[in-house]
């Protein structure tokens, strides 16, 4: 199956985890305060997923100056990398490297 285009969505969202208000900038896919995400895409924007379950940061992988965070559904298992971005809670990416 050939992957679709990235579909760059621009939303505001409300964490289901920590209750933080996120402000969306068209690639935001994971909460900066406590990095967690939720399964809404098959492929990124699409919104397509009817999974809706919420994405654990289950491990950060440091390559080169980038982070990456691999979410891990919870209720599906699906697992995905995602890049950090500036305004990620370093402290928690640490945390999630380190664990």
């Amino acid at each position: 199956m050939k992957q679709k285009k990235f579909i760059k969505n621009k939303e505001d969202f409300t964490c289901e985890n920590c209750g933080d208000q996120v402000v969306g900038n068209g690639y935001t896919n994971h909460c900066p305060k406590c990095l967690w995400s939720k399964h809404l895409d098959i492929y990124p924007g699409d919104r397509a997923s009817d999974c809706r379950g919420m994405m654990d940061p289950v491990n950060v992988e440091i390559k080169g100056v980038e982070h990456l965070i691999m979410h891990r559904c919870e209720k599906c298992g699906y697992e995905k990398i995602n890049q950090a971005a500036p305004q990620d809670n370093f402290d928690e990416i640490i945390w999630n490297a380190s664990n």
